[in-house]
């Protein structure tokens, strides 16, 4: 994965020449490589799916139900909280009248009201959110990523079935990890079982900075071009110098990773993908200003460049109720109206209406994602708590047909009425639409064979 800051900081900006240049375990001044780069090569899969792109729109923590895509007008007071609902561009449509931008884009998306995982930990039910394979034990809070949770995460198995796009990889995450308070990070993140070679690029950065930019692209510099290349030359050398019985696999893997590496930093490709002074000022304000919105407008950028798969990760914001989250157990309508929603909605819309303005939507798959929902009533903080027992995501563009509503919740959105959706089903849609058969065959690093995903495509909307 690829960490571009010192481990102390919290974005990409001030980081040190040293420190920007050890992507992952890369040292490119020593020519010290694992096997990022390592080439990713499959058997020819036809494609038949439409999207070329998937850009998870993850709002960790666990969105509310009743405030988005599934409110409950006529339920109680207690469980249909103080906002009402508003129409859509979707005849018959109704959602939480706190997002009135997404409202009009409705008909660019379905919307699923029955997902389930019956988990309602952060840790193991997004787990079973980013894999498609239930946590074992379920309900585990603070659970961390090893045997037997070793599944691969969505962006691993798209690596794994997809070569990256010229100098970027196939699957990047951004701005940070999802991590439970105390810094433990989510299973299901990383390539798991399939090994540290398919592991997306994990980008910590915020571009909301004004300094924001990714000083690893760039070679150092006390390495300047000519000397780079005369680095190049001497490896060439020694390569070729080395008995032809000792250059199997391994090796050209190495040889591989390395033309990778140096493409990468002599190449200006990457670096301008990652280069949002390049969009123009009302573009970056249709987002808003916050980590998380920007870090949309650059997965938007990045789909541009040719990455098959970017995970965009809600981020906690110091000082303000429940660290700025999703996971909003006290103050829960306060955080809604305050900055939640207004934020949510904003960056949302400006990403469903930027790529289709860029003619990029139908091919770009957009999912709105958390780990879970939210209890049908408040307690008594004013909260709502963690809830696996239904909850709503949506998606859109990508071969999905807008303007669906896929599933039903009872009448307190408490439990799935009809049209239950797992999130094996989720991951099997999603490799459909990307133009792969959802039991795609992959292997572990023992060789042993998995399907992608073991559920079933919603066939109701693609």
């Amino acid at each position: 994965m690829l960490r571009i800051l010192d481990d102390a900081s919290t974005t990409c900006d001030g980081v040190t020449r040293r420190e920007a240049l050890r992507v992952g375990s890369i040292g490119l001044g020593g020519l010290a490589l694992p096997d990022l780069f390592a080439p990713v090569a499959r058997a020819n899969v036809p494609r038949t799916g439409k999207a070329k792109s998937v850009i998870i729109f993850g709002l960790l923590g666990g969105p509310p139900q009743h405030e988005t895509w599934d409110p409950k007008p006529d339920a109680p007071a207690e469980v249909r909280g103080p906002f009402g609902t508003i129409a859509t561009r979707t005849p018959g449509l109704r959602v939480g009248e706190l997002m009135p931008r997404t409202a009009n884009l409705t008909d660019k998306i379905a919307v699923l009201r029955a997902v389930v995982t019956n988990d309602n930990a952060h840790s193991t039910s997004g787990y079973q959110m980013l894999t498609g394979v239930p946590h074992q034990p379920m309900n585990r809070e603070s659970a961390t990523p090893k045997p037997p949770n070793n599944g691969p995460s969505l962006g691993a198995m798209v690596r794994y079935l997809r070569p990256a796009a010229g100098q970027l990889p196939a699957a990047v995450t951004l701005p940070e990890h999802i991590w439970n308070d105390g810094n433990f990070p989510w299973p299901g993140q990383d390539a798991g079982l399939l090994g540290r070679k398919y592991d997306p690029w994990l980008i910590h950065c915020d571009p909301s900075n004004p300094r924001f930019k990714i000083d690893a692209m760039d070679p150092p510099a006390e390495v300047p071009p000519v000397r780079l290349a005369d680095r190049r030359g001497l490896l060439d050398l020694v390569n070729h110098r080395l008995d032809a019985a000792r250059r199997g696999g391994a090796f050209e893997t190495h040889d591989a990773s390395v033309q990778k590496a140096f493409e990468l930093v002599s190449s200006g490709a990457a670096r301008r993908a990652f280069d949002l002074a390049a969009e123009p000022s009302k573009v970056r304000e249709r987002y808003g200003p916050g980590r998380f919105a920007q870090s949309c407008l650059l997965a938007r950028r990045l789909v541009e460049a040719g990455v098959s798969l970017v995970q965009v990760n809600w981020t906690r914001i110091p000082d303000l109720p429940n660290q700025g989250g999703w996971d909003t157990h006290a103050k829960h309508a306060e955080a809604m109206k305050a900055f939640l929603m207004p934020m949510m909605d904003r960056a949302y819309s400006a990403l469903l209406t930027d790529l289709d303005a860029r003619g990029l939507l139908d091919e770009t798959l957009v999912v709105w994602f958390g780990e879970f929902g939210r209890t049908p009533r408040f307690n008594g903080a004013g909260g709502r708590d963690h809830w696996g027992s239904v909850f709503s995501l949506a998606l859109a563009g990508g071969g999905v047909r807008g303007g669906v509503v896929y599933g039903a919740s009872d009448k307190h959105a408490a439990y799935p009425a009809d049209g239950r959706v797992e999130p094996r089903d989720l991951i099997a849609t999603i490799f459909h639409c990307l133009g792969f058969a959802p039991d795609a065959e992959l292997r572990d690093t023992e060789g042993r064979p998995f399907p992608a995903a073991r559920g079933d495509v919603i066939r109701a909307i693609v």
